[in-house]
């Protein structure tokens, strides 16, 4: 085959394949990569290395002390903006509410088309920063920490897969879909580590045991 033709054809197919890529044939939907992209594997084994290890205190703990949804954008809340970051084709009203769309919860692999079956979860969850150190905390940052959209701590999932999570750390709970929990639990640590909450042993160890495979 002449040179100028087997380019043509290597060129095409590198097109090709990552048009593929890019459309999520390979590589899963790019919606379940709209979690902003969690520190490395070795930063958050450093990270971790430097949290305090201390016994949780839920004591005093509210919801509501964690005032979370606040409007983000003109009428857009922060659970109306993480469906729109992490949706395809979303549409909304005139009110921000997604009227279609398509969403991936990366937890366990499920499409939903109605924003209605999607939980924005935060990852670390309110009662566990509690838990951890933000008891302390002023209401205004633990207004911050519930509604931030900047570390990897809010994301579009199945509705009664982050209802059976709960407020559980990962020694008791971890997306049942393995291929995500690397990214997890790198997550997990840097939200830990950027609010300077504690962890406790189980915790610590769980983490541990799952960043030496990542």
């Amino acid at each position: 085959m002449p040179k100028f033709y087997a380019r043509r054809r290597l060129g095409f197919l590198a097109a090709f394949t990552g048009l593929i890529a890019s459309a999520g044939l390979l590589n899963g939907p790019a919606a379940s990569a709209a979690l902003p992209t969690p520190v490395s594997a070795a930063t958050a084994r450093t990270y971790l290395a430097s949290l305090t290890v201390a016994a949780e205190n839920r004591t005093g703990y509210d919801r509501d002390l964690f005032p979370h949804w606040i409007t983000q954008s003109g009428t857009c809340n922060t659970r109306e903006t993480v469906l729109k970051r992490d949706g395809t084709n979303v549409v909304t009203d005139s009110s921000c509410a997604a009227t279609s769309g398509s969403w991936y919860s990366p937890y366990d692999g499920a499409t939903w088309s109605a924003a209605s079956d999607l939980d924005i979860d935060h990852l670390v969850p309110l009662a566990e920063a509690w838990d951890s150190g933000a008891g302390s905390w002023t209401t205004a940052r633990r207004q911050a920490f519930a509604n931030d959209l900047t570390r990897p701590q809010l994301l579009a999932v199945t509705d009664n897969v982050n209802q059976s999570k709960g407020d559980q750390d990962p020694a008791t709970w971890m997306p049942s879909r393995t291929a995500y929990r690397c990214t997890y639990v790198r997550a997990w640590v840097q939200v830990k580590y950027y609010y300077d909450l504690s962890v406790d042993s189980a915790e610590k160890s769980a983490l541990q045991g799952y960043l030496a495979n990542c």
